[in-house]
């Protein structure tokens, strides 16, 4: 006689429909613009607050352009799957890096795709290997342990992303970070997070909040980058 675990298959089910409901509700687009206020304080605990136009193309292309008081333009960046380029324009200097700048600055396991599923909403250092599930009144969470991380991934009542928590799993580095997501709006029947908080931190921290005013999906862009001959080489 052979004896069915139902509550055992129970949870398995519950575990691998909300994980499908993640990957669905996944963010896809081939090219994404937006205008967003931005406050964020940095590692030496410095606050700011700017003005970001951020363009993309799908896999491709980062284009940010950042404006601090008075609308003054402070910084350009171009950001490919090879390569990082950066405009300082109160400074006059040009950098340019490898992708792997991005790792560098951050100290996380960040590329192109990554970077751009963070700016959009998308979950990020997402594993299917799922070792832990909580059900709430109205939430449900999901922890995942994958190469990098252990992910708590918490979803709302409408199975959207609610909050990521992030916690290294090498415990030498202790990396963690904390991605909220709020105010969601249904545009053309894509469901978009205008606000998000993101903190991550190991040795310093960084806080940055993101608030999207106008956010488009689709549109033809360009991507102008070009480097004044009187700028410096970083």
């Amino acid at each position: 006689m052979v004896v069915v675990d139902h509550a055992k298959e129970d949870s398995l089910k519950f575990i691998q429909d909300t994980y499908h409901a993640i990957l669905a509700n996944h963010l896809d687009f081939k090219t994404f613009s937006a205008k967003i206020d931005v406050d964020y304080i940095d590692a030496d605990d410095k606050k700011y607050n700017v003005n970001a136009f951020l363009r993309m193309y799908k896999d491709s292309i980062i284009w940010i352009d950042i404006h601090a008081f008075l609308g003054i333009e402070a910084l350009k960046a171009l950001i490919t799957k090879d390569s990082v380029k950066i405009l300082d324009k109160q400074n006059k200097l040009y950098t340019a890096r490898s992708i792997g700048y991005l790792q560098e600055v951050s100290q996380l396991p960040v590329d192109l795709p990554i970077l751009q599923d963070l700016l959009l909403g998308n979950a990020v250092f997402l594993d299917s290997n799922i070792v832990f599930y909580s059900k709430y009144e109205n939430s449900v969470s999901l922890l995942s342990i994958g190469k990098v991380f252990k992910n708590l991934v918490t979803l709302n009542e409408d199975k959207q992303l609610q909050r990521i928590k992030l916690d290294d799993v090498n415990e030498l580095r202790n990396r963690t970070g904390d991605l909220t997501y709020d105010d969601y709006e249904n545009k053309a029947g894509v469901n978009f997070p205008k606000t998000r908080k993101i903190t991550f931190a190991e040795k310093k921290k960084l806080d940055v909040r993101l608030e999207f005013k106008q956010y488009n999906f689709n549109d033809d862009l360009t991507f102008p980058f070009s480097i004044p001959k009187n700028y410096k080489r970083n």
